[in-house]
């Protein structure tokens, strides 16, 4: 093992000589966890370990420090074969770059073993490393805006399939109609670290039903809420599906967890039940049946119209939407993002046990759209929560988020730490629920060359070679290529998500930052 370092308060990257190590440490640590290990995400020359707590965080990175990890056994287990017609309209590109014909690029692909080291961009989207290096290829020096599904290409040191249509740099040699992702079926990916592959020169490919997109389940509209006007960011969230990183998956879930917590408790339902995330008002729904609902998280106005007038009700109470009335949110007066929540929560599909819409990997529900209807699910018989006070959201001043050491702080100049600390960035329009995006003085870093791909969490304060961070909120992707300075305190995620575009922040070091830059 090269070195291990820490990844805010509650991840740890073990940095290791070749693929072939981190496929057994992964393997290792699946088989024989670490106390208050939570996740394991392998990556290019890394694995990331997350914990359950900051202790049990030091706990694994002090064991990590003593472990000897055995060889790597390339065993016989999962082989999956992918059918593949090589038309791809890099293939020539890829011979000229390989200095080979490109009859020889399609009898190097399928003539030899690949193994996935790990998972990442998309759901679905391995990283294979072969048995030879005769196909390692640079990647586009333009990224494509869009990849078909199926498509079947080279990057680097690896191969891999398009889980659906995304950009990508990749060199693309062929397509596949092989379903690498599926939520239906019980292992949603076809391939998951360790898993071999084979692919397989064909003339023609057998015709392969994709899967439905997410929505939100049928309903026989007896009791619920009937959508009137949405903007186009109205989810429906949960607290997200913990325990997937290893095959591409995020946590996802509410931006803000604390308002969605606070909301369903406000109605009696259990704190993870589904709920809606609102981004800047602009929600009407008409109540079928009487209902019980909250709003947490940024104070939007609630109105209350029907035949009998208009009343207006207040922020993190509860409230009765009856029969017919129609509630429709204003832009509140601060803060970003609303939470709706309703006695009995929303009903719909649910995708590795959870309702979250995730907008970076495509699953769950689609954004609410006009004439949806959000069914719901039967009376939890509990009481229904007293008024509660809510956390106050940000206004014109700068948001202070507290920050924990990055595992790549030294890819930076001895400055570049103090400039984060020292000045106020402004929050981005490019922001999202997959990342905030700051604007300031560009942070300077001492290194050029490209970083292997890393496991990431939610938090962690990426900087490409612009200099501008970008802090990953919940639909981040589990790996990423950029250094990661530093990483935001768990505890103050609430707030970022909070935070609007042309809103600042300030960032100011945790104790560990300290002992770690002291």
């Amino acid at each position: 093992m090269k070195s291990v370092r820490t990844v805010g308060e509650r991840g740890v990257l073990a940095e290791l000589a070749n693929p072939d190590d981190v496929l057994a440490l992964t393997e290792m640590l699946n088989r024989e966890p670490c106390a208050g290990q939570r996740e394991v995400v392998p990556a290019a020359e890394t694995v990331l370990i997350t914990a359950e707590s900051p202790a049990a965080a030091e706990r694994i990175k002090t064991a990590l420090a003593t472990r000897t990890i055995p060889p790597y056994q390339h065993s016989a287990g999962k082989l999956v074969e992918i059918d593949t017609i090589y038309d791809g309209q890099d293939l020539a590109v890829v011979a000229e770059l390989a200095g080979i014909s490109p009859e020889a690029v399609v009898a190097a692909h399928t003539g030899q073993l690949w193994t996935v080291a790990f998972t990442g961009f998309v759901p679905g989207f391995g990283y294979m490393v072969g048995e030879n290096g005769v196909l390692n290829v640079p990647r586009r020096a333009t990224p494509r805006t869009s990849v078909d599904a199926g498509s079947v290409a080279l990057g680097g040191a690896y191969t891999g399939v398009y889980p659906r249509r995304s950009p990508g740099g990749w060199q693309i040699i062929g397509h596949t109609n092989c379903p690498m992702w599926d939520s239906n079926r019980p292992e949603p990916a076809l391939v998951s670290p360790g898993t071999s592959v084979r692919y397989k020169a064909v003339r023609e490919l057998v015709e392969v039903r994709q899967p439905d997109p997410g929505r939100l389940a049928a309903s026989t509209r007896n009791s619920g809420l009937e959508v009137q006007r949405s903007v186009p960011l109205t989810l429906v969230q949960d607290l997200g599906r913990p325990g997937y990183a290893a095959i591409g998956v995020s946590r996802s879930g509410a931006l803000d967890q604390g308002s969605l917590r606070r909301a369903n408790r406000l109605v009696g339902n259990p704190e993870d039940a589904t709920a809606l995330e609102v981004v800047d008002g602009g929600l009407s729904v008409r109540a079928v049946g009487d209902q019980i609902v909250a709003l947490t998280g940024a104070p939007a106005g609630i109105r209350i119209s029907s035949a009998a007038g208009t009343r207006t009700v207040k922020v993190a109470t509860a409230f009765a939407l009856l029969d017919g009335e129609t509630l429709t949110l204003s832009p509140p007066s601060r803060g970003v993002r609303s939470y709706l929540a309703i006695r009995g929560a929303f009903e719909a599909e649910q995708v590795l046990g959870s309702s979250s819409a995730d907008t970076m990997a495509a699953l769950g529900p689609s954004p609410l759209a006009v004439g949806d209807f959000l069914s719901v699910g039967a009376d939890p018989g509990t009481a229904v929560g007293l008024p509660e006070t809510q956390p106050d959201f940000p206004d014109d001043t700068a948001v202070e988020l507290k920050i924990g050491p990055g595992p790549r702080a030294d890819w930076f100049s001895p400055g570049a730490l103090r400039s984060l600390l020292s000045q106020e960035w402004t929050v981005t329009n490019e922001s999202n629920r997959i990342g905030m995006r700051l604007s300031g003085e560009p942070l300077e870093r001492i290194r050029d060359d490209e970083l292997p791909s890393e496991g990431t969490i939610c938090g962690v304060i990426q900087v490409p070679p612009t200099g501008q961070p970008v802090v990953f909120l919940s639909d981040h992707p589990v790996t990423g290529g950029y250094p990661v300075i530093a990483v935001v305190a768990p505890k103050d995620l609430d707030k970022a998500a909070q935070i609007p575009a042309g809103g600042k922040v300030r960032f100011t070091p945790s104790p560990s930052m300290t002992e770690s830059t002291s």
